[in-house]
């Protein structure tokens, strides 16, 4: 590995005597780990634990040919790196309210938004953000795979967020950064890696912490986190949000065998002594307070829905919710949450908010994609059909799936008893609802499937 001199300088300034362990790390290969959906999945294997993550997570000997698991892509767990789901630690220990209002900012591809909703229970209220169009529906896609009903994506800059004043009770902010923790992932990195660069990096994590604080809640938490080593990225601008933002700095419980190195202003994940690839993460709580909070007015649904389409509506899911139609989907949305979810929505750039359930054509009701994987579905009210691994994934490649032997009208399809999404059966053929954006295009081989999930 080809590393800048001046990276090699001040790692060694840092790290002193363990930089030439650390070096070597780099040779090694990065550590596969998984997430489990805990809605949908409860498998107690063989592999290792994730220490940090309780029972959810298992490092992997090997990396799986993912894309050819039909589990993987029905959101029963999720490919993560295991430094980064210290998050979910974090929540636990200083989250305590029963309905949180959380921002994920920086949130694409949604490795910590589905780590938070998980943590979040269906309770309270995540608001999913990316500011960069080329990535947020693929963050999109992954929420509504993962399934939790109390869940927006946005697209917003944090300057647009930071208007909604006191509205949070966490913020996380990864922060996009000079990605030094990726080095032995990612061979830009390292190609792109420059003083300059961790410089410009460190002022733009800067304007986007001062853009973003006004809409946490005085007391609320503040979650810091890079893919970097560096002082300038890291220490330096934690306390630079103590000095300048008005925070304290909060202590993480720890486990001395997780190996996390504790700084000054944060934790670090170094690859020779944690199990995981670069990751500083600090926990700051703020205790200032903004002179006004946020006023959220009541929305009119623009479009009212009739009494007949309310009680067709109501039996897709198993809470009680609001329904409200955006263009032609139909949207469920906690009762509790409706005001303040549809406020937001209107005052965003809003990809989705709630459970989408569908469209209605002419007298035919066609369910959403993002409806089969809900964690609130009411799988009561339609026919399932269990499909072998073969059919699973014809059916992700939207190619033409037969079943004969099955009812007509629209189907749940479900792999080891998951929804993976819906069919129209005509009989002699299926219109297949997988959307076409979401399809696999990899050709299949049950010779690359590893069943992760029993």
């Amino acid at each position: 590995m080809e590393l800048h001199v001046d990276f090699e300088v001040q790692m060694q300034h840092i790290l002193q005597d363990e930089y030439e362990a650390f070096r070597n790390s780099l040779e090694t290969e990065p550590q596969v780990s998984i997430r489990l959906n805990g809605r949908k999945s409860n498998f107690k294997g063989e592999f290792p634990l994730v220490p940090w993550a309780k029972s959810e997570a298992y490092y992997l000997p090997f990396r799986p040919k993912f894309t050819m698991d039909p589990l993987f892509h029905a959101g029963a767990y999720y490919v993560q790196e295991a430094s980064s789901m210290f998050l979910g630690h974090v929540y636990s220990q200083f989250v305590d309210s029963d309905s949180p209002w959380v921002l994920d900012l920086c949130a694409a591809p949604g490795g910590k938004s589905t780590h938070l909703a998980s943590m979040m229970n269906g309770n309270g209220w995540l608001v999913s953000n990316e500011i960069t169009k080329s990535r947020v529906n693929i963050l999109a896609e992954n929420m509504q795979k993962w399934g939790a009903p109390n869940v927006m994506v946005t697209s917003n800059t944090p300057n647009d967020l930071g208007k909604f004043y006191s509205v949070f009770d966490m913020v996380v902010v990864d922060a996009p950064c000079s990605g030094e923790g990726m080095f032995r992932k990612d061979d830009v990195a390292i190609k792109e890696w420059s003083i300059d660069n961790v410089r410009f990096c460190a002022e733009r994590q800067q304007q986007i912490l001062k853009d973003i604080f006004p809409a946490l809640k005085e007391g609320g938490i503040l979650v810091y986190s890079t893919c970097t080593y560096n002082e300038e990225e890291d220490e330096k601008n934690v306390k630079w949000i103590v000095n300048e933002l008005g925070a304290e700095l909060l202590s993480v419980p720890l486990k001395e065998e997780w190996g996390i190195t504790v700084s000054d202003y944060g934790y670090h994940f170094y690859p020779h002594k944690t199990k995981g690839e670069g990751f500083f993460l600090a926990v700051l709580r703020k205790v200032t307070s903004d002179s006004m909070g946020c006023n959220f007015k009541k929305v009119k649904n623009k479009l009212t829905i009739d009494k007949n389409s309310i009680k067709t509506l109501s039996n897709l899911v198993s809470s009680s919710a609001e329904f409200v139609q955006y263009g032609s989907t139909y949207y469920a949305i906690h009762k509790e949450k409706f005001d303040k979810v549809s406020y937001l929505s209107e005052k965003l750039r809003t990809l989705y908010a709630g459970i989408p359930l569908g469209i209605c054509k002419g007298k035919d009701f066609v369910p959403d994609a993002a409806l089969a994987f809900s964690w609130e579905l009411n799988r009561d009210n339609f026919s399932c059909i269990e499909l072998t691994w073969q059919e699973a994934i014809t059916f992700f490649r939207r190619e033409n799936l037969f079943l004969n032997d099955a009812p007509k009208g629209v189907l749940l399809l479900l792999y080891n008893g998951i929804p993976l999404g819906w069919v129209k059966n005509l009989g002699n053929r299926c219109n297949n609802l997988y959307p076409q954006e979401w399809r696999i295009r990899m050709e299949a081989d049950y010779n690359e499937y590893s069943q992760l999930i029993k």
